[in-house]
């Protein structure tokens, strides 16, 4: 029995910190949702305040649900941990009470004996009938240690009693935590039953307008056909551009190298009427190749692949690259180029990389786009204000260029990132 107590206190001991990490890391992840919880609902707010019943109001919904049932599954997993903390600091507190009960009995067994000992004899006349001063030396040290040990004893008892006092502490702590995660976890469940009452109502209020919203679709997918279209066009006029100067720079390599050729064969040349002259060879066609900067900065890029930072510093993805479902019409999609990302109002765009600006260009009904180009890699930003920065101006990574567009209902930036001439999928480059 007392080995099985030994091997459960060791147990209780190492499993107690794991289950203080595990709830401290839960804390810190709560903490950072219920942070991105509130920038949405604060863009829901927004949308709210200034059209009611809207697809893009689905849409903030559609994220708040997700990120309140994010947050209640982190709820659930901390009022495990707790539990688990509850159940191992009873189970030390248990152990305690067990070691204690086991000191007093030994305790009280020790006092007894002692009791009886005096009855019999006196402590000063023990130690004066000693047949020498070795033997009386010896007898007076026993005593000393017999004093000692009950000392000991004593320290321990008190010890083991404050330990007890602690964990009960710590128990009453971590049961009223429970408490009020418990508390926690019935509110947020709350707020998204309703919040999903309040996304049915609109959903509803919204198929009976099925025809406008078709409408209202194939118009933005027309703008974003347009803005893709000539993003498209600026990016291959950019390649093209850098591939005549590689062409011009190789034929001026090649004439130079042609004159050189011919120089030398003047200079050796013994007879002008018995030689012939080979023809010369045709200069190769030359293909874009990066300089050493260029290609330093397309590595960095490159490895920094799945981390680099959100072109806005608060917001969420509210459309996906590639073929997307419309949140309302059930048997329509949109095609996204690249990704759209909704911030609170008045949020700032900046730079995800160090790069060049190569393009700063407007397109009608979706404001000023820019290119900032990384070596052979380019990311753009689309549906941006108040621009501060021009064609040529280096950036650095997290550097403000501009702020997102708000139309009075929402802001959303429109992000796509290329290599070369291939469009890549923003959200597999960006930390998430």
């Amino acid at each position: 029995m007392k080995r099985f107590l030994h091997l459960l206190l060791i147990a209780c001991l190492l499993s107690a910190p794991l289950c203080a990490q595990s709830v401290k890391d839960l804390e810190k992840k709560k903490k950072q949702t219920l942070q991105q919880l509130a920038t949405t609902n604060k863009m829901l707010e927004e949308t709210r305040k200034s059209q009611k019943g809207t697809v893009n109001q689905i849409t903030v919904l559609n994220r708040s649900i997700e990120q309140t049932s994010k947050l209640i599954g982190i709820i659930s997993e901390e009022l495990d941990s707790l539990g688990r903390n509850i159940d191992s600091i009873r189970n030390e507190k248990l152990s305690l009470e067990q070691k204690l009960a086991v000191q007093k009995t030994r305790y009280a067994d020790n006092v007894a004996r002692t009791a009886i000992a005096r009855r019999h004899f006196s402590p000063v006349m023990y130690i004066l009938s000693a047949d020498n001063i070795s033997q009386a030396m010896r007898r007076l040290r026993y005593m000393r240690e017999v004093a000692n040990y009950r000392k000991q004893q004593i320290r321990e008892f008190n010890g083991l009693t404050e330990e007890i006092k602690q964990k009960e502490l710590e128990l009453a702590e971590n049961i009223n935590n429970k408490a009020q995660v418990m508390a926690d976890k019935e509110r947020e469940q709350r707020q998204m039953q309703r919040q999903k009452d309040q996304k049915n109502k609109i959903l509803n209020d919204l198929k009976k307008k099925e025809k406008d919203l078709k409408s209202q679709q194939k118009t933005q997918q027309k703008k974003a056909d347009q803005l893709n279209a000539q993003i498209q066009a600026k990016i291959a006029e950019e390649i093209k551009r850098q591939q005549e100067l590689e062409r011009k720079k190789a034929a001026e390599a090649a004439k130079k190298k042609q004159q050189q050729q011919q120089a030398q064969q003047q200079k050796t040349s013994t007879s002008s009427s018995t030689t012939s002259k080979p023809a010369p060879k045709p200069a190769a066609t030359p293909t874009y190749t990066m300089s050493k900067e260029d290609q330093l900065i397309a590595g960095g890029f490159e490895k920094n692949k799945g981390r680099l930072p959100m072109p806005v510093e608060k917001g969420f993805i509210s459309g996906h690259f590639g073929r997307q479902q419309h949140p309302v019409l059930q048997y329509v999609t949109q095609d996204n180029k690249g990704i759209y990302i909704q911030t609170p109002a008045g949020s700032y765009v900046r730079a995800v990389y160090d790069g060049v600006v190569t393009q700063v260009f407007h397109v009608a009904g979706s404001n000023t786009s820019v290119i900032i180009k990384h070596g052979n890699y380019r990311t753009v930003y689309s549906n941006i204000t108040n621009v501060t920065v021009k064609v040529g101006d280096k950036v650095t990574a997290k550097q403000r260029i501009g702020k997102v567009y708000n139309d009075g209902s929402k802001s959303e930036l429109y992000f796509m990132v290329y290599k070369d001439s291939s469009i890549q999928n923003p959200e597999s480059w960006l930390a998430r």
